[in-house]
């Protein structure tokens, strides 16, 4: 968050849901190995939220109701924010809240959820202060609490029901930083710290199993500082030089006892990097390296980071990128997560001497700025290969563990490579009509086939779970009047390969083909100007509009919980108001 690595493995597990939509200002997706720039876990991707900063005096709030299967299950979601910046533009400050209540929903009417029950509420402030001309102070806080439930009986105790799984989170998270500039503005200086401290009270069980309840206490501390100059000429062309130090700190303590589980885990990681980029109309060239030592890996990891940019003309741009990442074997990576399986706990464990998995990336793109008439468009083709070194695998044991529980074991397999193309287009065809399409096709396969069940009739697979070769998306919006807004969008998502362990879907393990599924949403929006400066919006919608939904899950308790794929709604409806200021 922030480009501030505050997300610790138990606190990815459900992420960006965890987080509201009106504290976002946009979201970075960076491909390949990105540890260069954000350390340990950043080996074939970064997901960057940039949270919003107050830029004028508004507010807002707004009240969504879906209705999920077009059923009784309902989603209301309220959201409120304001904003406010003083004339001079020395303070802001951003305030923000959301409070959302879902409802458990039962797709196939077993009596056991396939949308999980969910209640959360948000509060959060994001403050600035220009001291002076030459220096900037951030502050923000957020609190979170979420529970969720899913399995049967949500009226009643976890305890109580034949298969639960419920989570309840209190998260804090709180980020400063520091910027001030030299007199020229040729150097700056950036100083931060950010921390997230999570408490979880859980229960994984089934069959009224009273010792399922567990709680976890998550840490995570992160501060560093960064030093930018500029540079008129550096060698041969002018230039920017970044470096920096950085500590990542995460404490972990994970509990159940019933069960006799007590294990914690601290992780201290020490870091320096330093990058310079060469830049001019034309030509780009940036080389960089980050050094990390990781507490729970022997020898310092290095990850270097090289690109290279050519611009023949103002609408054409060439770019050739290399990077590389690094994942460590922590203990919570949703190791230790627990899911029930044909009514058993099974939870999953690192292996003996798991070695940090790592990875490569090159990628080169066009990118092509056209502007046909009034039409402003922009083409870009990408060709991308990740190549993964120890990568973790999951394989079921033949025994359960002391405390009866099946288990899955996470372990250093062959490796892997990961290679594809993408292709994206934009377009503003007037001022009332744009539209954005993206495609991208991937083979992620292991080098060698891995194991994956303990069942001598399984075979190994060579093809990652849960890696469509093909997915895409669409946007399209029209406003034919200026009120009046229509946005329609779509996600494409192509077969993939699912795990489906024995349950009472499946009397074997199986490594089961998903159907590919297009899920189209159509959303209509229209703007009241009540008085001068205060606007109410009324919106409705429909969500994945042809029913794109999975349509095997497991029924009743002997289900296996994770069997679980394609989008997250089936056909529902929509409504919406929101007042703006």
């Amino acid at each position: 968050m922030n480009s501030r690595p505050v997300f610790s493995a138990l606190t990815g597990v459900y992420g960006l849901e965890q987080i509201p939509a009106n504290m976002i200002d946009r979201v970075e997706v960076m491909r390949g190995g990105g540890s260069a720039l954000f350390g340990s876990s950043a080996i074939g991707g970064t997901v960057n939220i940039i949270t919003r900063d107050p830029v004028e005096n508004s507010a807002e709030v707004s009240h969504t109701l879906t209705s999920m299967g077009l059923s009784g299950a309902l989603d209301n979601n309220t959201t409120v924010n304001a904003s406010v910046v003083n004339s001079n533009r020395k303070i802001g400050l951003f305030i923000y809240g959301q409070s959302r209540y879902r409802d458990g929903y039962d797709h196939d009417d077993d009596g056991f959820t396939e949308i999980a029950q969910l209640k959360t509420q948000t509060i959060g402030a994001r403050l600035f202060a220009r001291p002076s001309d030459k220096s900037r102070l951030t502050m923000e806080y957020h609190n979170t609490h979420e529970y969720r439930r899913g399995g049967d009986q949500l009226d009643k105790p976890a305890h109580e029901a034949m298969v639960a799984e419920q989570v309840d989170h209190n998260i804090h998270g709180f980020e400063t930083a520091f910027d001030f500039w030299n007199s020229d503005q040729s150097q700056k200086f950036n100083i931060y710290a950010a921390t997230q401290n999570t408490g979880r009270n859980s229960y994984y069980g089934s069959e009224q199993d009273p010792n399922a309840y567990g709680r976890t206490h998550d840490l995570v501390v992160v501060t560093g500082g960064q030093w930018t100059h500029s540079i008129n000429r550096f060698l041969f062309m002018p230039a920017e030089l970044i470096a920096g130090v950085e500590y990542n700190y995460n404490y972990l303590n994970d509990v159940t006892i019933g069960y006799n589980h007590d294990v914690t885990q601290r992780i201290n990681i020490y870091s320096a990097y330093a990058q310079n980029e060469w830049r001019t109309e034309r030509w780009g060239f940036l080389a960089g390296a980050r050094i990390d030592k990781h507490s729970l890996v022997n020898n310092p990891i290095v990850s270097p980071r090289a690109n290279i940019r050519f611009n023949p003309s103002s609408t054409l741009n060439f770019r050739v990128s290399y990077s590389t990442g690094f994942r460590s074997p922590q203990a919570y990576d949703e190791d230790f997560h627990v899911a029930v399986v044909g009514g058993e706990r099974v939870v999953t464990l690192l292996a003996p001497n798991l070695k940090h998995e790592s990875s490569q990336s090159v990628s080169g793109s066009v990118d092509w700025y056209p502007t046909i008439g009034t039409v402003q468009a922009n083409l870009i083709f990408e060709l991308f290969y990740t190549d993964l070194s120890n990568v973790f695998a999951l394989r079921q044991l033949d025994e359960p563990d002391e405390f009866g529980n099946d288990v899955l074991e996470r372990y250093n397999g062959s490796g892997a490579r990961v290679a594809g193309f993408n292709i994206e287009a934009k377009a503003v065809l007037n001022t009332r009509l744009q539209f954005q399409i993206g495609l991208t096709g991937q083979r992620s396969r292991y080098k060698q086939p891995e194991e994956w069940s303990d069942d001598p009739r399984v075979n190994p697979v060579k093809r990652m779970f849960r890696t469509p070769d093909l997915y895409g998306y669409l946007t399209l919006n029209y406003n034919p009047l200026r009120p009046l807004s229509i946005a329609l969008s779509a996600t494409y998502n192509g077969q993939m390969l699912v795990q489906h362990l024995q349950g009472s879907g499946t009397p074997i393990d199986t490594a089961v083909t998903t159907p590919q599924f297009f899920d189209a949403n159509l959303k209509l929006s229209y703007e009241f100007k009540l008085y001068k400066d205060v606007c109410l919006d009324l919106n409705a919608g429909i969500m994945n509009i042809f029913n794109a939904f999975q349509k095997d899950f497991d029924q009743g308790y002997l289900r296996d919980s994770g069997y679980i794929y394609g989008p997250t709604l089936p056909r529902s409806l929509t409504i919406g108001v929101k007042l703006h200021i």
